[in-house]
């Protein structure tokens, strides 16, 4: 029997979930962004029903854990071990843009392929993979890029590999002289993440739900209070040593 399984991604501005029971699929994409937390546990449940299942019934639960949208990727984990946790579940933990990479093989892409996804002001979360023609395989861990700099390093590349993701689109000007295969479109829909989850499940890789975390690569998404007032401080000493006298 194929794995009863429920998949969910908030990292990108459309919530992006799905369940497969018996070789059923079942997907939505949903508005996402600061209205994720209040859309994502009812659409699961809704999911369920329409299926006709319990949670209890699931084998595992699979989740997006980024890199994202800090507020969507906490919420996904949140939820997924809440739900994980409340049903004595495993978890697999399934990387967003690896997600995006396999959107994109499902709409043409083939080969190598960098992923860039739009990390707001001004940088990108990318990551770089090849499908083998069974699996994928990571070739660059995703981090934060600069988009010029990543945009003039695929095109210097020899192997010209494809590009996927929001950044393509956010970032236009950055990767306007790239001339590669380009799937801007491309995102952690729900049926690239059954994909993942399926593979994840079959190769064992089920994890406890206490293990549902995000994966993060920017180091500060903010400053604490302490810190913005230090930085003041600072800009007005170095203010009032230029004054002139």
């Amino acid at each position: 029997m194929t794995a009863r399984l429920l998949v969910l991604d908030a990292a990108t501005e459309t919530l992006h979930l799905g369940l497969t029971v018996d070789g059923r699929q079942l997907v939505r994409a949903l508005p996402g962004g600061a209205r994720a937390s209040a859309a994502l546990l009812p659409g699961l449940l809704e999911l369920l029903r329409e299926a006709g299942i319990e949670l209890a019934q699931l084998d595992a639960i699979g989740f997006g854990r980024g890199p994202g949208a800090f507020t969507g990727v906490r919420a996904a984990c949140a939820v997924t071990q809440g739900l994980a946790f409340g049903a004595a579940l495993p978890v697999l933990a399934l990387d967003t843009l690896l997600a995006v990479a396999e959107d994109a093989r499902q709409q043409g892409a083939a080969g190598d392929l960098w992923v860039a996804i739009d990390a707001r002001m001004g940088e990108t979360y990318a990551a770089h993979y090849r499908h083998d023609g069974v699996r994928w395989l990571e070739l660059t861990a995703p981090a934060l890029h600069d988009p010029a700099t990543l945009a003039r390093h695929v095109a210097g590349d020899s192997e010209l590999p494809a590009v996927a993701g929001s950044s393509l689109l956010a970032h236009a000007g950055a990767w306007a002289d790239v001339r590669t295969p380009c799937w801007p479109h491309a995102s952690p829909r729900a049926a690239a993440l059954i994909a993942l989850a399926l593979a994840a499940w079959a190769r064992g890789e089920g994890l406890d739900a206490a293990q549902a975390l995000p994966l993060y690569v920017r180091d500060k998404v903010a400053q604490t209070t302490v810190e913005r007032g230090a930085a003041r401080a600072q800009a007005a000493a170095v203010a009032d040593t230029e004054r002139p006298a």
